[in-house]
């Protein structure tokens, strides 16, 4: 059986557990995230392979309308909340259903097995792929490669290119993250950044700054140069780091 993967996206523990429990009895369904994080679950819906989003539309970091208008199309979606009055504007936005709180479990699966129905639709209608010799290919990845992020800053949704990150700072509840051209400031903690962050291409380096390894201009001792800037390497991130840095030495 075909199944859809999902993800639930509420700020709200107690909606989560609602949509997981569902979710959990519906054969055809697979929920492979919960989070009461929203730029986190967008980060998810633009690097592919989600089938199927339940959005909450009252959130304090991104509104659910703000949501689907970044996604752009990208997966299908229920929004679940407590307001009936955006529902004529979520369908302007071609959501799949919009489930009222508290929602009865008919309800839900209603609106998820019309989502199901569509994606069978759309398998049966799909051309037959013409048949080719076989080839070697390499080994096929879980998820298009992400090469970017999404973060909130004081007055927008901000998309940045992981290429242009030089590197990381935190400051308390918050970081800066600089480029050649900016410094972006967002309310958010080292350690939720440094596993956002691709590990092949990002290393912690202190408890302070997250590097760019190919923007290092200079290592001494223990410190790191880019752009100009002087990262000291702290004794808890030393040994991985020079073990990093030792592979790419010729």
């Amino acid at each position: 059986m075909t199944k859809l993967r999902c993800i639930a996206v509420d700020d709200e523990p107690l909606a989560l557990d609602i949509i997981e429990d569902y979710v959990s009895k519906v054969p055809f369904l697979e929920l492979v995230k919960r989070t009461e994080n929203a730029i986190e679950a967008l980060q998810m819906v633009q690097a592919g392979g989600i089938d199927l989003v339940f959005l909450d539309i009252q959130m304090p970091e991104l509104t659910g309308i703000q949501f689907l208008k970044i996604a752009n199309g990208k997966s299908n979606y229920i929004l679940t909340t407590a307001y009936s009055q955006y529902a004529l504007e979520s369908y302007d936005l071609n959501v799949s259903d919009y489930l009222l709180k508290p929602i009865a479990f008919d309800r839900f699966y209603k609106a998820v097995e019309k989502v199901h129905n569509q994606q069978l639709k759309s398998l049966e209608q799909a051309p037959l792929a013409p048949v080719v010799a076989p080839v070697v290919a390499a080994a096929p990845t879980a998820h298009p490669v992400q090469d970017f992020i999404f973060v909130k800053t004081e007055h927008k949704i901000q998309k940045i290119q992981l290429d242009d990150i030089l590197y990381i700072e935190g400051l308390k509840d918050y970081i800066s993250i600089y480029t050649k051209a900016e410094r972006v400031i967002t309310l958010q903690n080292m350690k939720k950044m440094e596993e956002t962050l691709p590990s092949s291409q990002f290393i912690r380096v202190h408890k302070s700054y997250i590097i760019s390894l190919d923007k290092i201009e200079s290592i001494e001792r223990s410190r790191i140069t880019i752009f100009g800037k002087v990262i000291p390497i702290g004794d808890t991130y030393r040994d991985e780091f020079f073990k990093r840095i030792d592979n790419k030495n010729i």
